[in-house]
């Protein structure tokens, strides 16, 4: 693998959307995300591939004359979260360049391809892989209104005003899909494994919280008089705690991850206070009993403090199990490479969850540095971006030999 070329590739995009503080910020449809989109079909015109994007800006990576041919996927995303770091996303688009660099340079007859997807982070508005949704057919227009950016502007008004025209694009004719991407946990870092294999895609759960407690003067409402939304709020927060902790033994999580509270001043009893509430995992039966017992903690604290208590269900996704063939020939793959893995389930969600009902797929993760991500000390070892490649390229190279029916050459 061209470690060199993976430099240069990076050192170009470092400066894309970077802040003053450390980290870049490349939010979806942002002028930074276009510059990212810009930047990689420059280097795919420089090895001489074919660029094309679909109606909503999704980018497809081919060799010449191979267009709209079935081909092995390989991708990521190119935005980030604010303040986010460099490898989130674009280390598994370049991981696919620099498998197909190795292909051209190497005369190999492999049928491969590179996918950019638009819009996974849902950081500014609050949906989450719209761009791979969208293409897969998950993600309708309705769901692209209804995702809006604090200023109120829709993802699909974002689309719009750059030129696409959102609607079911499909996805290009693939084979199967493997994404290379940071852990973005610490168990790889912390085994001192370079590979891990992905077997399923935690799916998130997502709750509010609306406590309706009543405002009051903090130093004349004696505590017995008190309807406090905060206390009321604290009940709830370590019960989601508890909740998750009794399925930790199946890879469920909770959080609490904001907390929004009025009107948020030293001298007055807390009143109105909203939770949003994050429950991950893999397994459908306890995701389910997470929810149950965060549901029932809130009608809990509803009828012991004499508060009311709304919840309401943001979202809630399916965990996605990935291909057991794929699974199979990237850690034959690695086996043969002669490098330590482990096979783990992914607690953060990435496109390939919403490729995998449509086509087999895969993942490879690497570590990042103490787990560190979405954040601006994120740091990965480009060799290990390279270590990933070559498991994906050889994994292809597997499968192909054990079907050798596709007609999809270079």
């Amino acid at each position: 693998m061209n470690i060199s070329l993976l430099k240069k590739w990076f050192r170009e995009l470092e400066t894309v959307g970077a802040d003053h503080g450390g980290g870049v910020t490349r939010l979806a449809y942002s002028p930074e995300e276009d510059a990212m989109f810009l930047k990689i079909a420059g280097f795919a015109a420089e090895m001489g591939l074919n660029v094309s994007e679909d109606c909503i800006g999704n980018m497809y990576i081919s060799f010449p004359g191979r267009e709209g041919t079935p081909c092995h996927g390989i991708g990521s995303h190119l935005d980030s979260v604010p303040q986010g770091g460099l490898y989130d996303g674009p280390a598994g688009v370049l991981a696919g360049l620099l498998v197909m660099e190795e292909i051209r340079s190497s005369g190999l007859d492999l049928p491969v391809m590179t996918a950019v997807f638009r819009a996974e982070e849902s950081s500014l508005y609050g949906l989450a892989t719209a761009g791979s949704g969208v293409a897969a057919g998950s993600v309708d227009i309705a769901q692209l209104k209804n995702a809006l950016s604090i200023s109120g502007d829709s993802l699909y008004d974002a689309m719009s005003s750059k030129g696409y025209s959102p609607g079911v694009c499909g996805l290009e004719k693939m084979l199967d899909f493997t994404e290379l991407h940071i852990e973005q946990g610490r168990v790889l870092w912390e085994s001192g494994l370079h590979i891990g294999i992905v077997t399923a895609i935690a799916a998130p759960t997502r709750l509010k919280v609306t406590i309706h407690g009543r405002q009051d003067h903090s130093g004349a409402t004696p505590m017995d008089l008190r309807k406090d939304g905060l206390c009321a709020a604290a009940d709830i927060i370590l019960a989601v705690e508890s909740a998750g902790n009794a399925e930790k033994h199946h890879a469920t999580v909770a959080t609490v991850g904001v907390a929004n509270v009025r009107p948020n001043a030293l001298n007055v009893v807390p009143g109105l206070v909203e939770l949003r509430i994050d429950i991950r995992g893999i397994l459908k039966d306890s995701i389910s009993r997470t929810v149950k017992a965060v549901k029932d903690s809130v009608r809990a604290a509803s009828d012991t403090r004499g508060i009311l208590c709304d919840v309401e269900t943001i979202s809630s996704m399916d965990p996605v199990s990935l291909d057991p063939s794929v699974i199979r020939s990237l850690s034959r793959a690695a086996e043969e490479l002669s490098v330590p893995f482990r096979q783990m389930a992914s607690g953060a969600g990435h496109d390939t969850m919403k490729i995998a009902p449509l086509v087999p797929a895969g993942m490879v993760f690497i570590p990042c540095k103490e787990g560190i991500s979405h954040n601006q000390q994120e740091e990965a070892d480009l060799e290990d971006i390279a270590l990933g490649a070559r498991v994906i390229l050889d994994g292809i190279r597997l499968r192909r030999s054990n079907n050798t029916s596709d007609d999809c050459s270079k």
